[in-house]
Formats: C-alpha cells, sequence, structure tokens
C-alpha cells in the first residue's frame, strides 16, 4: 500500500470515528465544517483525497488537530510514547518545568490515578464503554500493559495511551515496585 493510500484510509477511518464519537450525523458536519455532505461521504468512503483546506475545515469543526484525523496509528489501541519524545513546554533557571507526557482528544469524564504495583502483582480490568480512553506514564520500575492480551514494556519515564474499550491488565513483571501515574478519560452519556 502507497503512503497516499495509507493516508486515504487512515482519514477515512479517523474522520467516521470522530464524527461518531462527536456524535455528528453527516449534514450536522457538513454544516459545521461547510464541506458538502457528499464530499465527507467520499473520504469516509476512502474514494478521495481532500485539499488540505477542507481537511483543516473537518478537523476544525469535529475540534481535534489535522495530526489527529490524518494519524496513521489509530487502527492500533495503544499508543506509546517514550520518554525522549515527551514535550517540555516550559522551563526556569531555577529548575521549574512543565513536560507534556501524552494527550488525547477524548471528551467527557477524566481521573487521575496514582498506581503502585509490587514485583510478581498484577491488576485485570473489564473493558470500559466505548470511548474510554486511558493515559499513563510510569515513574518508576516497568509496567507491563495489556492489551487485547499483547504485552507492552513501559519503562521508567515512558507513557502510554489506550483505548479502554478493550480488555487490558498492568502487571510488574520486573523486580521493582512500579510507580504509575494514570488518566482516564470516560465519554460522556449520550
Amino acid at each position: 500500500m502507497s503512503d497516499l493510500d495509507q493516508l486515504t484510509q487512515s482519514l477515512a477511518r479517523n474522520l467516521k470515528r470522530w464524527r461518531g464519537e462527536r456524535g455528528f450525523t453527516l449534514d450536522a458536519l457538513a454544516a459545521r465544517a461547510g464541506v458538502s455532505r457528499g464530499m465527507i461521504i467520499q473520504i469516509e468512503q476512502a474514494r478521495t483525497n481532500p485539499s488540505v483546506g477542507t481537511t483543516v475545515k473537518l478537523a476544525d469543526a469535529l475540534g481535534v488537530s489535522i495530526a489527529t484525523l490524518l494519524d496513521y496509528e489509530q487502527g492500533s489501541p495503544v499508543r506509546l510514547v517514550p520518554e525522549s519524545q515527551a514535550v517540555r513546554m516550559w522551563s526556569t533557571d531555577a529548575g521549574s518545568s512543565t513536560t507534556l507526557l501524552i494527550g488525547t482528544d477524548a471528551r467527557g469524564l477524566l481521573e487521575l490515578w496514582s498506581w503502585r504495583l509490587m514485583p510478581g502483582d498484577s491488576s485485570a480490568s473489564d473493558p470500559h464503554p466505548e470511548g474510554t480512553v486511558e493515559l499513563l506514564h510510569v515513574t518508576a520500575g516497568e509496567l507491563t500493559l495489556v492489551v487485547d492480551g499483547t504485552p507492552y514494556a513501559v519503562p521508567a519515564g515512558g507513557s502510554a495511551s489506550f483505548d479502554a474499550h478493550h480488555p487490558h491488565a498492568y502487571r510488574n513483571d520486573g523486580p521493582d515496585p512500579v510507580e504509575v501515574t494514570m488518566a482516564v478519560s470516560i465519554p460522556p452519556v449520550r
């Protein structure tokens, strides 16, 4: 599959996903974006590559970034962010700083959790409602995140996000305690 084909498929999948998550009909999105209903149908069916301007209008109408709308990786329920890709937003000579570890475009309730898993411990979770997203940042040890039966190693300093409507679990397979800060975004009830 060529890069253009992959981009077309990603845009089709993501546009349909975000339109559904926002609860927009084709007509509602067309009106919000100033893009014809027919064009949206063609994009969602991966039959056309819209102009950059059309893509910007759709992203703005959905309240997401263009990068989110074009993200090739949206097919995966997990996004890993290594420590090296965290974004330092500001810092001072005194040593103060803020770092954006990971983000999501999800809307709804948001919970922040602090986890500590001792060596050999684990915690499994049933799938959450469709649209629930979990973000986590490991501050000590190495977490084994299991989503849909697939394990993902998240070392100290690393972050991950995943669609939590999949079965998932958190494990400490290592010799040291694992400490994790986690945010859970739960979509509003419609």
